[in-house]
């Protein structure tokens, strides 16, 4: 069935070379042999159709408005091997836990910037740098990173390195356990012959992470309030948060759902005011509350900061975590790392190049036909550019912006991210990956076993983004010492 894939220079996550699997894919590929394309194809429908008939979807903004869309999906699942995801896991939590110090300490000292680590500029002139709002703010466990998303990829040799952390609002939780429900649901026979970690208890454990973060005036500490905040049904990730929001068995409100009398919050029920000690908000912080910050936000709600300040409610993720997730601060994480866990980085980055220092510029800006340029402000794929895919007009007019304005631009290499095969349109072809982990944190660090495995389905685009044609995989950790049978 695989014997017209295509071999090649990147690593794929499924094939050791054109004739043989890797080990921990042999009975995944045993049991896919022994389908036909036709099987094959049927399922495949199958799966889209129940994306279609659950509603999973994702919105793609326009300039003329937002579209709904399915995530797309495919059926041919990332399996990581017990030793492989034991280093993704140390790594993800060894990589939280040294920015949420960072985030506690540019917030309440800057000890980090007095000791030269990481240089003042970058955090202090930072857009998401909120030293007004968040400074000094009193926080539950000292914990900025409720839920953090941290993007890996897996170069030529098959190393992983992080492409970048999401510490604000990382989104597609909700996918991972879609994935999965409906991979079992069509294919059963695959997960007889696997023992692969489950994600049964999963979301217990992220309720309970929320449920820990009680502000210091909470009246009823022992079975505190928390709520989802939404921007509303408009927002790209809106199905992630009604879905975590039921999973959780919390509301999910919006900003004129809550109001705040005396500096402590409450949400509007058909049985009056009730009182909100947590807020999990899926907004941004400049919408978060117009008397902090912008001032014609209509999803936010003014007083809110205050509250917080005032220990009447928890905001997670906190308020300022941007500035922790930035491009350019991503580069100081391995710094980040030794300075407050005096541990070597477990995950390492992908090299980056700041393009404020001339030498570096003139350098970047010869070679961009071969580098990948990113605005450390932007996500989701926005405002990159890939120079070998790039067209020379793209080019040109990457460079335009870099000579205007330097500092708002990184450039990195290419990496060759490792690819797997995808079944689309009734055939094999290889599809470049990545992996976003998830990590919850509260007097500890968990992280989800797997997470959202994305695929560049456009063949040989590098883009994952959904919002760029991307789709999603499931993901099987695999049980160390398992049973044959799951």
């Amino acid at each position: 069935m695989l014997q017209n894939y295509p071999a090649s220079s990147f690593y794929d996550e499924m094939m050791a070379d054109a004739e043989s699997t890797r080990p921990h894919y042999e009975k995944f590929h045993r049991i896919l042999q022994q389908m036909t394309e036709e099987e094959l194809h049927e399922k495949h429908e199958t799966a889209q159709l129940n994306f279609l008939r659950q509603g999973i979807t994702f919105t793609v903004y326009h300039k003329d408005g937002g579209t709904e869309r399915t995530m797309p999906f495919d059926l041919v699942p990332i399996i990581i091997p017990p030793d492989q995801w034991e280093t993704i896991e140390r790594g993800a939590k060894q990589r939280v836990r040294a920015l949420n110090h960072f985030l506690e300490d540019v917030y309440n000292g800057k000890k980090i910037l007095e000791d030269g680590i990481i240089p003042r500029e970058f955090v202090e002139n930072n857009q998401y740098y909120f030293e007004q709002q968040a400074g000094g703010l009193s926080l539950p466990h000292k914990n900025h990173i409720y839920l953090a998303g941290i993007d890996l990829i897996r170069d030529n040799e098959g190393t992983y390195r992080v492409l970048e952390d999401n510490l604000r609002n990382p989104s597609g939780m909700s996918y991972v356990f879609q994935n999965r429900f409906v991979m079992r649901k069509v294919f059963p026979e695959f997960f007889f012959e696997h023992d692969i970690c489950t994600l049964e208890h999963q979301m217990s454990h992220l309720h309970q992470a929320l449920l820990s973060h009680v502000p210091e005036n909470s009246k009823n500490p022992q079975a505190p309030t928390a709520v989802l905040q939404t921007p509303g049904m408009y927002n790209s990730a809106y199905y992630d948060h009604v879905f975590l929001a039921q999973q959780m068995g919390i509301e999910l409100i919006e900003g004129q759902d809550l109001l705040i009398k005396d500096h402590v919050v409450y949400m509007k029920t058909v049985r009056g005011l009730q009182r909100v000690d947590i807020i999990y908000r899926r907004i941004d912080d400049e919408f978060l509350d117009p008397k902090e910050f912008r001032e014609d936000s209509a999803l936010g709600v003014p007083g809110l900061v205050e509250a917080c300040r005032r220990g009447n409610v928890s905001i997670v993720n906190s308020v300022g975590n941007g500035v922790a997730d930035d491009k350019a601060v991503y580069a100081f994480v391995p710094d980040m790392i030794r300075y407050y866990l005096e541990e070597e980085p477990i995950l390492p980055n992908v090299d980056t190049y700041f393009l404020r220092d001339e030498k570096t510029r003139e350098d970047v800006l010869s070679r961009l036909p071969e580098l990948v340029i990113k605005n450390v402000g932007a996500s989701g794929g926005y405002d990159m550019l890939i120079g070998p895919q790039a067209s020379p007009e793209e080019i040109e007019r990457f460079r335009k912006k870099i000579q205007e304005t330097p500092e708002q631009y990184i450039a990195q290499p290419t990496i060759q991210l490792s690819r797997a095969p995808a079944f689309q349109e009734q055939r094999f072809y290889p599809c470049h990956v990545d992996l976003r982990v998830y990590a919850v944190g509260s007097d500890d660090v968990h992280v989800l076993p797997g997470g959202l495995s994305r695929v560049a389905l456009k063949e040989g685009s590098l883009v994952v983004n959904s919002s760029q044609g991307g789709g999603g995989k499931d993901t099987w950790v695999l049980r160390k010492g398992g049973s044959e049978h799951a």
